[in-house]
């Protein structure tokens, strides 16, 4: 019997785009022979909608509702449930219809509301399997400054950096660039502590550039990091995959950027069929990370490489990731010296082009990261969930036992 594959993706983010195209890719490249896909798309505004049409990424442009039914998600037996939402249509109370049910959720979310975490807890009370990082390891891999500070904690080398609040920065300006300017100099990279693809950061090399990135990042996030700029810079990749202490990195790849770095709109929007958003229906490997120009492996010598795969296993293994994860590094080759610049714990197109040249195809990658899902899923149900004490024996009255 097949296994029933959710393909979970989109919701309340910034790159709820981007996670479509990896949702599209990761669809077609499924094994139609051992899985089934039950396609689970989450709106702008949150709502949760399946059906067969949502396999065509055309409906995605302008999107209306009636291409599928709007469902209710919930957990039975450990299987992803999906109900028939009261509003979709007039249903008698008691009535609603099973729409759909899966096995594991394939998770192919990017940045808030799905990569941080948020929806991994959701399915880890419902019992489901899911192929992303667990709580811990998606939420730290979401919030750039607490990061970095496991990274340090673990001995792996960082940029210099500062952080602020929104409200500190709003109310104490002209003493905050101070701070800033006194701690890193420039230039510096300003970014909001929770989003990913790129989005919100700027490059500043005064302070009137400085002020206008911390009021971009500052309309992103409640927090906002401020990292000191390395002027010579090489921006290189390594995916790693793996779970519970068990994990090898993919080849290393230097992408091959169009501004001081890689923005948005090299990522996703340039070069390729898919650059201008989204591969059309059965295009599979195109759009999306996969279509950004790249060289791998990245040319910085066999050393230099070891190194990067060492440093991304560490990483993975810090945070406890699980499934595939890309670390991005930063090389300062005028110093020579390597830092760890953040994980995506859910990266773009999954990373799956940096796995094919060790032989692990699109496919075989999907099979790894639902192996991964149940293996984690066993682990946790092995815990002890349940602990009898007496502290309800003696609770009486409205406010039970406590005093």
């Amino acid at each position: 019997m097949k296994l029933k594959v959710a393909v979970i993706y989109g919701s309340r983010t910034c790159e709820h785009d981007v996670s479509i195209i990896s949702a599209m890719q990761a669809a077609s490249n499924l094994n139609k022979d051992e899985y089934d896909i039950v396609y689970v798309y989450i709106d702008r505004k949150g709502d949760w909608y399946s059906g067969w049409r949502l396999g065509d990424i055309s409906v995605y442009r302008s999107f209306d509702p009636s291409v599928a039914t709007r469902v209710i998600p919930m957990g039975e037996n450990g299987k992803l449930v999906l109900m028939q939402h009261p509003a979709d249509k007039l249903l008698p109370v008691g009535h609603l219809r099973r729409v759909a049910e899966a096995d594991v959720a394939l998770t192919v979310m990017h940045g808030m509301n799905g990569e941080d975490g948020a929806l991994q807890g959701m399915l880890e009370m419902w019992q489901v399997p899911y192929t992303s990082s667990g709580i811990l390891g998606s939420a730290l891999g979401m919030d750039k400054i607490a990061m970095k500070q496991v990274f340090r904690a673990n001995g792996l080398p960082v940029a210099d950096d500062v952080w602020v609040d929104r409200n500190s920065w709003k109310n104490a300006r002209e003493d905050t660039l101070d701070r800033i300017e006194k701690a890193l100099g420039y230039p510096v990279y300003v970014k909001p502590a929770n989003l990913g693809s790129s989005i919100g950061i700027s490059r500043a090399e005064d302070r009137a550039q400085l002020a206008d990135a911390m009021d971009v990042a500052a309309a992103y996030d409640r927090r906002i990091l401020i990292e000191k700029g390395v002027e010579d810079l090489m921006e290189i990749n390594c995916a790693v995959l793996g779970f519970d202490g068990k994990a090898e990195a993919s080849l290393t790849e230097m992408p091959v950027k169009w501004t001081e770095f890689l923005s948005f709109e090299d990522k996703y929007l340039r070069g390729g069929k898919g650059s201008k958003g989204a591969p059309s229906k059965g295009a599979g490997s195109k759009g999306g990370m996969a279509s950004l120009k790249r060289n791998i492996p990245a040319p910085i010598g066999e050393e230099k490489i070891s190194k990067v795969e060492e440093m991304a296993v560490a990483a993975f293994n810090a945070l406890d990731c699980k499934g595939v994860a890309r670390v991005d590094f930063l090389y300062d080759q005028a110093n020579d010296v390597i830092y760890v610049g953040e994980i995506n714990t859910i990266p773009g197109s999954l990373s799956y082009y940096l796995w094919e040249q060790k032989g692990i195809s699109f496919s075989k990658l999907l099979d790894r990261l639902i192996e991964y899902a149940f293996q984690a899923a066993a682990e946790r149900n092995a815990n002890v969930f349940s602990y009898t004490s007496p502290i309800l024996n003696g609770a009486s009255g409205a406010k039970g036992g406590k005093r």
